[in-house]
């Protein structure tokens, strides 16, 4: 049984600094972006590095004005991937986006803003069941529109899985909002993203430095446990 406590987990992201300007999702939706557009933001995101990413959407911004369904459709396909090239598997992103595009324009009239007048559970299932939205995609788009959902990255899963969460993407997000109060889930999620960048790597972990090693399965088995 996991014995982290809401102060612990507060402890550990004490530690670093969250500059929310780094996390293309959240900046985006603090210069009041539509939903669509910052769907797309955080698709951009998707196995890639926020630095990245965030280059592509400035790109993507500059060339496009306003991201909406009509405004990416009007790209060639060659245009698109060329936009999207820098980010990696190019084609298949512009096949998503484009797709996603077809999708809001056909069946909810280019817009998806009616999300916001959704309770929680109904506006996730519509975001997922758009092309391209998986439960983390979605996530992050509730949390940033103010609903208590806790999105799980790459750092927030293997720092889950380390201190001995056990289970998969649903499971560690249920354990984090079991032991946090939504209105800590923001800041939470950045910190614990910052913490697996910082501290908790997946190579070489700064456990010396973390203070929550003595609860950490990880540290405690000398770093044997999955990473």
């Amino acid at each position: 049984m996991v014995s982290l406590t809401r102060d612990d987990a507060l402890k550990a992201i004490s530690l670093v600094k969250i500059d929310e300007g780094e996390f293309l999702g959240r900046w985006v939706f603090t210069r009041g972006v539509s939903i669509f557009e910052g769907l797309v933001a955080v698709m951009l995101t998707q196995n890639t590095s926020d630095k990245v990413a965030t280059r592509v959407y400035r790109d993507l911004k500059a060339r496009l004005g306003s991201i909406t369904p009509s405004s990416i459709l009007s790209l060639s396909r060659l245009e698109l991937e060329g936009l999207l090239r820098p980010i990696g598997s190019f084609r298949q992103r512009a096949d998503r986006l484009i797709k996603l595009a077809t999708v809001v324009n056909t069946k909810y009239g280019g817009s998806l803003e009616f999300i916001r007048n959704m309770d929680t559970d109904e506006a996730r299932r519509t975001l997922m069941s758009l092309p391209g939205v998986g439960p983390k995609t979605a996530d992050v788009v509730l949390l940033n529109i103010g609903r208590p959902t806790f999105p799980v990255d790459t750092h927030i899963m293997r720092i889950s899985h380390r201190l001995g969460v056990v289970g998969g993407y649903e499971d560690v997000s249920l354990f984090w909002r079991s032991i946090l109060s939504p209105g800590d889930y923001l800041r939470v999620h950045l910190g614990l993203i910052e913490f697996g960048r910082r501290i908790c790597r997946s190579r070489r972990p700064h456990c010396g430095e973390c203070p929550i090693r003595d609860k950490c399965m990880y540290y405690r088995s000398g770093g044997t446990i999955p990473r």
